[in-house]
């Protein structure tokens, strides 16, 4: 029960729910199969960019998540490089694999964004990891929205607003969630609180695991 106390709930349908201007979530978009589909997709993409574990500019502090990406560019992020997009995995130097076909299908019906994305980031997260509030803003193009896309265990999600010290609000995402920042909501402040062991068991060995759509640099005038 406590965990249902502290979370502002969302209704449990596949419509989208309005959560702020330009933040909408869609819950369950993803049906059981699409999950099991696309989190098969990500194993394979892992087998060719595996998992590795990025640092913090400067401090060189190491995230609790685990990355990789998929599409042209991949985000990245080290000590003495900082925060960037790049086409070649850190660790191995092979380009990133490309995006999952059922990904580029829900940034095509969500997104309202004529121009494909990027980049998709691959975040996991165990029962441990988690993610301050941030921006994500290290891309040229932000007149595209973030996609995310939730599979594996329900997590926590926190969100504010465009100043770090604005009013935040939580609410639980779940496997097949995919929440859409664009608009006004494009900067908003958002994390992970916490992650809730078991609540899934589509990924064999649990835990969750965050794609976000994103489209990098600016569209070329016609």
């Amino acid at each position: 029960m406590a965990r249902q106390k502290e979370l502002f709930a969302a209704p449990e349908t596949g419509a989208g729910l309005c959560l702020a201007a330009g933040l909408t979530l869609f819950r369950y978009y993803l049906d059981g199969a699409a999950q099991r589909s696309l989190a098969g997709g990500i194993a394979e993409a892992v087998l060719k960019a595996p998992w590795y574990i990025p640092t913090m500019p400067r401090s060189g502090h190491p995230l609790s998540v685990k990355m990789t990406n998929c599409g042209g560019l991949g985000w990245v992020s080290d000590r003495d490089g900082g925060y960037r997009y790049q086409a070649a995995h850190p660790v191995t130097g092979e380009a990133w694999p490309p995006i999952p076909q059922l990904a580029l299908s829900a940034w095509r019906a969500l997104a309202s964004y004529p121009h494909p994305p990027e980049a998709c980031l691959v975040n996991f997260y165990d029962r441990h990891a988690r993610m301050g509030l941030h921006q994500d803003r290290d891309e040229a193009e932000l007149a595209a929205p973030v996609v995310s896309i939730s599979l594996g265990d329900s997590c926590c999600f926190r969100y504010s607003g465009l100043r770090r010290g604005d009013a935040a609000r939580k609410i639980e995402l779940n496997s097949g969630d995919v929440l859409v920042m664009g608009g006004a909501a494009r900067l908003t402040f958002h994390g992970v609180d916490k992650i809730f062991p078991g609540s899934s068991g589509l990924l064999p060995d649990g835990g969750r695991i965050n794609l976000t759509l994103r489209r990098v640099t600016r569209p070329r005038a016609m």
